[in-house]
């Protein structure tokens, strides 16, 4: 229940232990105020360290307090700070009880940085109350007496004002050594954010039958199976949707070349039919120069939607041909999908336009059936001038199907930027309806996740020397094979076994082609150059992957087992690159949030980065592991740090590797 949080103390050693209700937190109820509350992101601009004011929690101030925290975000500093600050606020300016904590990480400021989050309340209250309270003067005061009015906790260990009331938070140190120490403990499970829905439709991939997957679908399956893992990792059921293009009148010209090259259905396979693409292109060079075969086509597609058994049997045979082909990439990028093509809409679409027909939202327009929509100077057609169903017909029909049949919350539509007005009018079509609220932040609500187009090195689309789209098959393959090619010239290499050699060139060149995709905005249109993305330096899937393997050898080499020293050592942050470290593997639930909540995978893919970079650049630099006086923490620190990228790595639809 959104609006009824439980909460437990902050070391208990179970999650689930110590529960509690907290009357005077007031969370916001709704599902577009909690996720403005968690979500909302604002540039922070620090002023000169003069005008800074410190104030230091005592220990006896800590100990006095026992601090509750969300018991679903246990993980997110973010929620824990945004949960003490609401309380602060409630004091500071009880008139103003709609007010929400205002919570980010600190941005440095020419290098510095006053603390690790910041509370940017002051100058929007101060706008609110000016002229009201006599006891604040600006938004300096107001942010002293957020700051004052903070309750005691663990994970506070200073706090200061600065400018126009910014309130910086600097982090305990053991607060965050004893979180990293329950999470290796507990789980990185327990670090997974908690969102405001229950159930996620997401369409992705969507192919057409009987045409090859190309590498304009690629980042559609990339970035959709991306979305749904994260959303499956923050606890919500995720429909992976896979809607194929498997009925039209394409289908009546496929059938009856079908029959004219194969009498016998017998005879009837891949091997026999070859490559589709090819048979696709043959029939259709038939339908345009044969009138006669266009009209027995014509009429196979009446005889097919009439159900005609010989003809669904032929269309069946050419639907599972394609889905081989499809299986083939999916089981090369580890993607797994739900098929409900364009067929399984296909018998609810005239009960779905009967209800809009009723509400009086269809007009006829020129012979066809249509939509007017409200700031759209075309039409939606939802029934073509000949009678037949189009796009908007089965999209109509899906939607209304996800909400009421499928009781989905969100709908989540991962497509080519080209399909945003399709998408924005059918959503506009369905709010009319009533079937999605006005509100965009309500649920259920649907969004079209679009993205940019992947280039040659010449800017243009990527295709073949001969024009032709590039096969998505062949694409994997080459990525697969040039990995093992650079693989192989590595001495260590040499000596594993084939299997082994395989796994890992399979894992490097299929995870460079997702990370190449995943690290862009997804709007943005992106290049793709095997040797970009291949390279082992700089932010590629490569350098990452042997990031972590590197991060195992550390931990093999010392000879410990890392179980035993889960329960014998503690996690020290004493030196600077340890808290740095130890502080952004912290920052994980709040990035998969975001991540989630803005539907952008680059989010993640740039905190995978970073931690890489502060664990090499920083930590492993600067801080002895094996042989060292203090091993044991630091041996924590690098299993922690693995444990987080591998689920990185999950998220991202990466397979880790271990050695190099």
């Amino acid at each position: 229940m959104l609006g009824c949080l439980t909460f437990v103390a902050p070391f208990s050693p179970s999650p689930l232990l110590s529960l509690h209700r907290f009357s005077p937190l007031s969370v916001p109820s709704s599902p577009s105020g909690l996720l403005k509350f968690a979500s909302r992101r604002f540039s922070i601009t620090a002023t000169k360290a003069e005008s800074l004011s410190t104030m230091a929690v005592s220990d006896e101030r800590l100990c006095s307090y026992d601090w509750i925290q969300d018991a679903e975000n246990v993980g997110s500093v973010k929620r824990q700070l945004a949960h003490l600050f609401e309380v602060s606020l409630r004091t500071t300016v009880p008139s103003e009880p709609d007010i929400a904590p205002l919570v980010e990480p600190c941005a440095a400021k020419s290098g510095v940085k006053f603390g690790d989050y910041q509370c940017n309340n002051a100058m929007g209250i101060w706008s609110k109350i000016k002229g009201k309270q006599a006891e604040f003067k600006g938004p300096p005061s107001v942010g002293q007496a957020i700051m004052k009015n903070l309750p005691p906790s663990d994970i506070i260990e200073s706090c200061s004002v600065a400018g126009p009331g910014f309130v910086n938070v600097v982090l305990s140190r053991n607060w965050i050594a004893q979180s990293l120490q329950r999470m290796l403990i507990d789980g990185i499970e327990t670090w997974a954010p908690r969102l405001p829905l229950k159930r996620a439709v997401v369409d992705f991939s969507s192919p057409n039958i009987a045409k090859e997957m190309h590498v304009g679908h690629l980042r559609s399956t990339i970035i959709g199976d991306t979305l749904a893992r994260m959303l499956e990792f923050s606890h919500v059921d995720v429909l992976r949707r896979n809607h194929v293009g498997d009925w039209g009148t394409q289908f009546g010209m496929l059938i009856e070349f079908l029959f004219e090259k194969f009498p016998n259905p017998e005879d009837v396979n891949e091997a026999a039919i070859g490559d589709l693409q090819t048979f696709y292109k043959a029939s259709k060079v038939r339908f345009d120069s044969d009138p006669e075969f266009k009209q027995r086509a014509q009429q196979a597609v009446v005889r097919l939607q009439g159900g005609e058994t010989r003809y669904r049997d032929a269309w069946k045979q050419i639907c599972e041909i394609s889905r081989t082909e499809f299986h083939r990439v999916y089981e090369r990028l580890g993607v797994h999908l739900e098929e409900k093509g364009e067929s399984f809409y296909n018998p609810h679409i005239p009960g779905v336009l009967e209800e809009l027909n009723k509400k009086g939202m269809i007009e006829d327009s020129e012979g066809a059936r249509v939509i007017f929509l409200k700031d759209v100077n075309i039409p939606l057609i939802v029934v073509k001038s000949d009678g037949g169903y189009n796009y908007a017909s089965t999209d109509l029909t899906a939607l209304w199907y996800r909400i009421n049949e499928e009781k989905a919350e969100w709908i989540i539509y991962v497509t080519d930027v080209g399909q945003q007005q399709h998408f924005d009018m059918v959503f506009k079509a369905a709010k009319r309806a009533g079937w999605l609220p006005a509100d965009d932040n309500s649920y259920p609500k649907a969004t079209h996740v679009g993205f940019g187009l992947v280039l040659g090195e010449d800017g243009k689309r990527f295709r073949t020397r001969n024009t032709e789209v590039v096969r998505l098959v062949d694409l994997l393959d080459e990525a697969k094979n040039r990995s093992k090619t650079a693989l192989l010239e590595r001495d260590t290499a040499k000596e594993w076994p084939e299997e082994e050699v395989e796994k890992t060139s399979e894992a490097v060149g299929y995870g460079a082609v997702k990370y190449a995709d995943l690290k862009n905005n997804r709007l943005t249109n992106y290049t793709f150059n095997f040797d970009q993305m291949l390279n082992d330096k700089g932010n590629t899937a490569v350098y990452l992957l042997y990031a972590h393997a590197r991060i195992c050898s550390i931990i093999r080499k010392s000879g410990k087992d890392i179980e035993e020293v889960k329960k014998n050592a503690k996690i020290a942050l004493d030196h600077e690159d340890e808290r740095a470290l130890g502080l952004h593997l912290l920052q994980f639930s709040e990035v998969v949030e975001e991540a989630c909540t803005n539907l952008l995978p680059n989010v993640l893919c740039e905190y995978l980065y970073n931690l890489s970079e502060i664990f090499t650049k920083k930590f492993y630099s600067n801080c002895q592991v094996v042989g060292s006086p203090e091993e044991g923490s630091r041996l924590l620190l690098c299993e922690a740090t693995a444990i987080v990228m591998r689920k990185c790595f999950y998220l991202l639809g990466i397979v880790p590797v271990y050695k190099i």
